[in-house]
């Protein structure tokens, strides 16, 4: 039995959905995560019910997540299938109707007399219309929001009480309208047990109860129960709030958007309280102050707007006012209470800080790195002062290979060779190679300091802060500082160039020591922060403009690791080609966020492109690709990568190699018959000097050439004197196919254009 089905609308008044699901108090970060999920589910659900409706809106304060859905029908559509039922000749004998006639009838729920017989491909066949009419929306709502909310995600969920209900906090109260009518909606294993109301809750410090008669009544009852529901309209609010208080000092929020979003969940109705910051703690650094405020007090510093921050000062007086914005949840009349309390558990904090520091500062940078000896790093990989003792050699490394005038000593003394070419012609001077070395030996000093051991987050910062007051050069101690840069996507990247090189090799050791221990970034487990590393390295070549030959660098490597740390028996050929992979997946996916199209990307990076071309140059694939993105925009890339391809497909009958770019030998003119063969040896002379050169913009002049060539080309195939390319004469036919093979191999060296779609 087959049927088709067909929802009828009906005419009739529409109405106002609200679900407020009211909890305790819930993490910052939850509503962020569930708001998405439940429109998600309450549009497929309404969709699958056959219930039209207008917009959908979700929002959420600290205690509650709320729906609504306007335009919402009072009934599902009406439900009209078409069943095929037996052939016309079973059901019907002599025009009276059979048991099949019947029985078919009675599945459907409908009289003999409605069946209807109708021709189809297969003959006559029996047919039967069917109607179900639509339900009431409630009663289709009652059923579908227990599951709504049994179907929310989040971390850390919790019971509570007797009941088996998960939720990210106890679930407390329940408000399910549809305009003014109360649905009967009862949660299952809650404790106690729960039915929805019309009640819902006001601000926690007023704890009353707020009867909403109409969906659309909502927001206006909590508004004036003293709650900001909209979630839009609170984090603008708090942003003005801000914002003009920030500027009545003369000053600039420090307000990133991870704790914009946080205060934004935090509170229900915002209220801006300013708090100081005693005189003396200004002679802390700034980030120390700004940690404490922002990522354990949820306040917002506020930066002098007329002065430059010094990242390297060790106080903050000059750069940070000594006072803070914070975003309260209680009332007016609290305010000087509530911001005594901050006040007084910030300068604890700061105390603390202060007590941590001058700790530190009676140690030596030096001597703590001695102590790193006594901190392990991972299984098998040593000690973290092991772990910056390869940092260094991979610092050696990178100054060979990069270029620069002062001599890198051998690596005899660390049991291997230290013949690598370079590939750079921009070359480091020997003060930066110096600084580079020095910032290297230096640079995870403070991660065994007392003030790193309370605020990891600062580490690098306090280190280079440190050195500087101690007396190192200040290079140095910004390249300890900029050694962790970039810290995530979209962070800055070290700005000066021995800053760039440490945080080169602290990128390259760690890629280096957690593969040869065999772990491996797998789905969403990345323990190590692999992937970010991958990036951050091709970044920081991209942003200083070096050209660095990675698959020699990683042969070079991988064959010093294994023979320090032969317990892993590393296989030092397998490891650089696994590495090699790693980073040109993480190239592929970086030029891909750039918005580059995924086809161009895989033409010049892809697995049909050699790694180590690849991985020769990593800048090379990004400048071919973004060429490649510019004919697209014009209009021309399509021309000549159907030209490429065609040329490419028919080279494959011959048998010239992928290395062959000059006509010289290969190409016989005397064997022409045609104007167009002779035009096109003459593009493929023109293109010869440019896909064989080593000029910078030898890929733009490539681009440009086949591009303005392309119509010239075309005229091989297609035009008024186009040749046979398989000719019976094999010498024709040989002199043909080698012409279409250069151009495809002249092309290859900006992309494999078979890669590209149309």
């Amino acid at each position: 039995m087959a049927f088709n089905t067909v929802a009828v609308s009906r005419p009739g008044c529409v109405s106002t959905f609200l679900l407020e699901i009211g909890t305790e108090e819930l993490p910052a970060d939850f509503a962020r995560l569930a708001l998405p999920q439940l429109e998600t589910l309450v549009g497929r659900d309404l969709l699958a019910a056959r219930l039209q409706h207008g917009k959908i809106s979700v929002t959420s304060t600290p205690r509650r997540l709320a729906i609504s859905v306007a335009g919402l029908a009072l009934a599902q559509s009406d439900l009209v299938e078409e069943r095929k039922g037996p052939p016309a000749g079973q059901a019907f004998k002599d025009g009276v109707p059979t048991q099949a006639a019947k029985g078919f009838a009675s599945r459907c729920g409908i009289g003999v007399a409605a069946l209807e017989v109708r021709e189809t491909a297969k003959g006559p066949f029996v047919f039967a219309t069917v109607q179900e009419p639509g339900r009431p929306t409630a009663s289709v709502l009652t059923e579908l929001i227990p599951s709504w909310i049994g179907a929310l995600q989040g971390r850390r969920f919790m019971r509570w009480g007797e009941g088996e209900s998960r939720f990210s906090r106890p679930v407390r109260w329940l408000v399910a309208l549809l305009d003014a009518e109360l649905l009967a909606v009862e949660l299952e294993g809650c404790d106690p047990p729960l039915r929805a109301d019309r009640y819902s809750r006001g601000h926690r410090l007023q704890s009353q109860s707020v009867e909403i008669p109409h969906a659309e009544a909502y927001v206006e009852c909590l508004t004036a129960a003293g709650v900001q529901v909209n979630r839009s309209q609170r984090a603008q609010l708090i942003r003005q709030q801000v914002e003009s208080a920030a500027a009545a000092l003369g000053a600039r929020p420090d307000l990133p958007e991870q704790l914009f979003d946080e205060l934004t969940d935090l509170v229900e109705a915002p209220l801006l309280i300013e708090g100081a910051v005693a005189d003396a703690y200004l002679d802390l650094p700034a980030e120390v102050l700004s940690t404490v405020m922002r990522s354990h007090q949820r306040y917002v510093p506020l930066y002098r707007a007329d002065a430059q921050h010094d990242p390297l000062a060790l106080a903050a007086r000059g750069s940070l006012l000594p006072r803070f914005l914070c975003i309260g949840n209680g009332l007016a009349a609290a305010t000087n209470t509530v911001r005594r309390g901050n006040e007084r558990v910030l300068k604890a904090r700061l105390a603390d800080a202060q007590f941590f520091i001058n700790a530190d500062r009676a140690v030596p940078s030096i001597d703590r790195r001695d102590q790193l000896a006594r901190v392990s790093f991972a299984e098998g990989l040593g000690s973290l002062l092991d772990r910056v003792e390869r940092l260094e050699w991979c610092t050696d490394a990178l100054l060979q290979q990069l270029g620069t005038n002062s001599a890198i000593g051998s690596d005899s003394a660390m049991g291997t060779s230290s013949a690598i070419g370079s590939d750079s012609a921009m070359g480091i001077d020997s003060a930066t190679a110096t600084q580079a070395r020095r910032a290297a030996h230096l640079c995870k000093h403070d991660l065994v300091s007392q003030m790193v051991g309370e605020f990891p987050e600062l580490q690098g910062v306090i280190g280079g802060k440190y050195l500087l007051a101690e007396g190192e050069g200040r290079q140095v101690a910004l390249a300890v500082l900029e050694h962790y840069l970039p810290k995530g996507a979209g962070d800055a990247l070290p700005g000066s160039p021995a800053g760039a090189l440490v945080a080169l090799a602290e990128r390259l050791e760690l890629l280096l020591s957690i593969y040869a221990k065999g772990e491996r970034p797998s789905g969403s487990s990345d323990p190590y922060a692999l992937r970010r590393a991958g990036n951050g390295l091709l970044q920081i070549l991209w942003d200083r403009d070096w050209s660095l030959n990675l698959e020699a660098l990683l042969l070079r490597a991988t064959s010093h690791w294994a023979a320090l740390l032969p317990e892993l028996k590393v296989d030092a050929a397998s490891l650089a080609g696994e590495l090699g992979e790693f980073l040109r997946q993480r190239l592929l996916s970086l030029l891909e966020e750039q918005g580059l199209d995924a086809d161009l990307v895989q033409a010049v990076a892809g697995e049909t492109v050699a790694l180590e071309r690849v991985l020769r140059d990593p800048a090379d694939a990004r400048q071919r690709a973004e060429l490649l993105a510019q004919l697209r925009a014009s209009g021309e890339l399509a021309a000549v990568q159907a030209v490429v391809t065609r040329a490419a497909r028919l080279a494959e009958k011959g048998d010239l190699g992928l290395d062959q770019i000059s006509p010289s030998q290969l190409v016989q003119p005397e064997l022409f018959e045609q104007p167009s063969e002779q035009a096109m040896l003459e593009v493929l002379q023109q293109l010869e000097p440019i896909a064989g050169g080593s000029s910078s913009d030898r890929y733009q002049l490539l681009t440009e050439r086949l591009a303005s060539s392309a119509p010239t080309l075309a005229a091989f195939f297609d035009g008024d004197h186009s040749v046979m390319v398989m000719a019976e004469n094999l010498e024709i036919r040989r002199n043909r196919l080698n012409l279409l093979a250069l151009l495809r191999n002249q092309a290859t060296v900006l992309a494999d254009f078979s890669r590209i779609s149309g």
